[in-house]
């Protein structure tokens, strides 16, 4: 079954490739992680909760990381090995997943590097930094690898040490990020972010590393997936507004904010502002005018604390939203 399998994904995947909607397919060797095995109906019993796999005389012992929905039966199971040499199984079942009750809540979600999430409400997310911790382990094992010689055995226990820390990090920035991302879709109806362009931002050599453990990319798609899950609504607002810069009181627009500032006051209204805060407010508030015009916010071509209240917001069609 597995090898008929194999069979049928190659197919499907010189399919896309003549279609043009794939690249070229890629061996597999058995040497590369991510080795895994499909059985489908046939190849596989399940029963009370026990999973018995084609040729098998015993069901496998398995850690269940959570039970199945009551009533579906499996379709297709999968059974893999990752680089660290952990066998996992995954099981497809047709399911539904049920909304959550609405509310009228909302949150604007400002991302950074020492503080993960900052919230209009003050409170700010610490970024846990798992890769952080882990580095002077990883760059042991990692040395220790590059002294082997290439092809023996050796090398090859000492690649899956170092496979075993990065899947260390993995897990705990994953478990972090699932967490935050759930309690964010439960608690508030709508979920405002930025449409930062990640993969420009990493190209800084001072702050790549830093910005890849904050694995802001996969948080904002976490958010989206929960939210389509439970009814919810997520709304990115336009890279370019100039959420740190703007005063969420009066609107006036500073010339430069350096990184280093974390605090400044307002020279127009006097109002003192938190860096991350300020910015969560700004997000929120573009959010919302986006919610009612139906656009992206952008930024506002005139700098003038006379002429600026809020980013200047444009509607669709003929339909515009006045600042």
């Amino acid at each position: 079954m597995p090898l008929q399998q194999c069979l049928r994904h190659l197919q499907r995947a010189f399919v896309n490739f003549f279609g043009k909607r794939a690249r070229y397919p890629r061996f597999k060797s058995k040497k590369r992680p991510g080795a895994s095995a499909e059985y489908t109906r046939q190849g596989f019993r399940w029963r009370d909760g026990r999973l018995w796999l084609a040729k098998m005389d015993e069901p496998l012992a398995i850690v269940w990381s959570r039970p199945l929905p009551v009533g579906s039966e499996p379709s297709t199971v999968t059974v893999s090995r990752d680089a660290a040499g952990r066998w996992h199984v995954s099981i497809l079942v047709d399911a539904s997943i049920e909304h959550l009750p609405g509310n009228q809540r909302a949150v604007g979600v400002d991302v950074g590097i020492t503080t993960l999430l900052a919230l209009p409400t003050g409170e700010k997310i610490v970024n846990p930094k798992p890769e952080k911790r882990d580095r002077a382990r990883l760059a042991w094992v990692q040395r220790a690898a590059a002294r082997k010689q290439k092809g023996s055995n050796n090398r090859a226990k000492a690649n899956r040490r170092a496979a075993r820390v990065h899947t260390r990090i993995a897990d705990r920035r994953r478990d972090f990020l699932h967490k935050v991302s759930t309690r964010l879709v439960r608690e508030n109806q709508t979920i405002v972010i930025e449409d930062l362009p990640v993969r420009n931002l990493v190209r800084n050599h001072c702050l790549a590393r830093a910005i890849s453990d904050a694995f802001w990319s996969t948080l904002r798609l976490m958010l989206e997936y929960k939210a389509r899950w439970y009814g919810r609504t997520v709304i990115a607002v336009d890279r370019w507004l100039p959420s740190t810069k703007t005063c969420s009181q009066c609107g006036h627009l500073l010339d430069t904010l350096p990184l280093h500032v974390r605090e400044w006051t307002c020279s127009a209204c006097g109002t003192a502002h938190d860096r991350d805060v300020n910015a969560a407010v700004n997000i929120l508030a573009a959010g919302r005018a986006v919610a009612a015009c139906g656009d992206g916010a952008r930024p506002t071509r005139r700098k003038s604390a006379r002429h600026l209240s809020q980013p200047s917001l444009q509607g669709d069609g003929n339909r515009n939203c006045a600042p």
